[in-house]
């Protein structure tokens, strides 16, 4: 009878909890209303304090900091993050058993794989924008280290991250490493073929670097792609924004066994961008690199054999504590085999304020303070209704980085 009486106390404690998404209700609120600083401050005290849904917190407020442009902290909130994320998962046997008999939702949450491997590039955004490019490469090269031991030593079918090999070749050029970033655009080129800027920076260095024979290859799959002089060049600087696009994809139980979670893409109002610079009279559409809502239905759907195997496990358990219950009491027996299986809830933790897709713009400007706007645009091309202003001052042979974020 006492372990009857101990496996309700479980179920009532599993099913009684708020779960994140509840309790940061208010939060995503300010956050979705543009309201960035007051969705920081109301994560913080839980972002900081130790709990089975800390990660969580540490995620979106480290997003809700960037975006409101308190880099410093983002930082902070991010680093505890990757590091929470990064240590080696321990569970002990009692809390273990008593996910088989609920559900995963009673345990820490570590994280989704491609959650921990887009943190660095967030961090590598926060490191961009202060000006600070050797931590951002640093954050850069740690994305496709995660994402290489996860290929070969855990033996899971990732991939690079193009935007993290992308934006680290913009890095190295910003930063007068133009080798390093003629390396790095190459193995975007490997990534993502059909990035539209990679044909132009591609011949652009093969040219000034002297690549002869990487030059035929790059004229020969190209055509022609007209390129400045390094002394024409030098005359204007390159402004480049990072626009990071709607809403990531939403973890919901899965259609075909509330047991189980799945990934579903969320819709946008706004699907792309355009800069424009008015002075100037330049309009330039972002092109979408990297979707984070497509490698994270891919990711949970891969390890969704894993999921069914455990929850496979937690059913038989189920049945075997039921029925030790029932041969002392029947009706107590039937009660704990039915809350067992009612309690038995697939874990819809994620990291909630992601977004869809990272694409990037670049133009050339010339020296000087300039307005730029960026509009949002529907997937009509119709104004969305959501667009930003920003004053920028732009340097001669130097690269000015912008961030913007829809949330529609």
């Amino acid at each position: 009878m006492k372990k009857g009486f101990f496996l309700l106390a479980i179920l009532l404690l599993s099913s009684g909890c708020a779960t994140y998404q509840s309790s940061t209700k208010s939060a995503r609120s300010d956050f979705y209303g543009g309201r960035f600083a007051d969705a920081a401050k109301a994560l913080e005290s839980k972002a900081h304090e130790d709990s089975k849904d800390q990660l969580l917190y540490l995620f979106d407020r480290g997003m809700a900091l960037q975006l409101a442009g308190n880099f410093k902290d983002s930082e902070k909130d991010w680093i505890a993050a990757d590091k929470m994320s990064e240590v080696k998962d321990y569970t002990s046997i009692s809390t273990e058993m008593a996910t088989l008999l609920t559900n995963d939702n009673i345990k820490q949450y570590k994280g989704e794989d491609f959650e921990k491997v887009i943190i660095n590039a967030f961090l590598a955004i926060d490191y961009t924008l202060q000006g600070n490019f050797e931590d951002a490469l640093v954050e850069c090269r740690r994305v496709n280290q995660k994402l290489y031991k996860y290929k070969f030593e855990a033996k899971r079918a990732y991939e690079q991250n193009p935007f993290a090999r992308y934006f680290s070749a913009l890095i190295w050029e910003a930063s007068g490493h133009p080798d390093d970033a003629y390396i790095d655009y190459k193995e975007a080129y490997k990534l993502a073929p059909d990035f539209p800027y990679l044909k132009y920076d591609l011949v652009k260095w093969a040219k000034r670097l002297g690549r002869q024979e990487d030059l035929k290859d790059w004229q020969k799959e190209f055509g022609e792609v007209s390129t400045p002089s390094s002394k024409e060049e030098s005359k204007t600087g390159e402004l480049v924004l990072i626009y990071q696009q709607g809403r990531s994809a939403e973890k919901r139980p899965n259609p075909a066994s509330y047991r189980f979670p799945k990934f579903f893409h969320r819709g946008s109002l706004t699907r792309e961008a355009v800069l424009t610079v008015p002075d100037q009279n330049i309009k330039e559409s972002t092109r979408e690199i990297y979707s984070i809502s497509a490698v994270a239905i891919k990711t949970l759907d891969d390890a969704y054999a894993g999921l069914v195997a455990k929850r496979a496990a937690g059913i038989v358990a189920k049945a075997v504590v039921a029925d030790q219950i029932r041969q002392k009491n029947q009706l107590l027996g039937m009660i704990a085999w039915a809350g067992l299986n009612a309690a038995d809830q697939a874990d819809l933790r994620f990291w909630e304020t992601l977004p869809d897709t990272l694409q990037i713009a670049k133009v050339r400007l010339s020296p000087g303070p300039h307005e730029v706007k960026v509009i949002g645009l529907s997937e009509t091309n119709a104004p969305s209704g959501e667009q930003a202003t920003f004053n920028v001052n732009i340097d001669a042979g130097k690269t000015t980085f912008l961030n913007w974020r829809s949330l529609r």
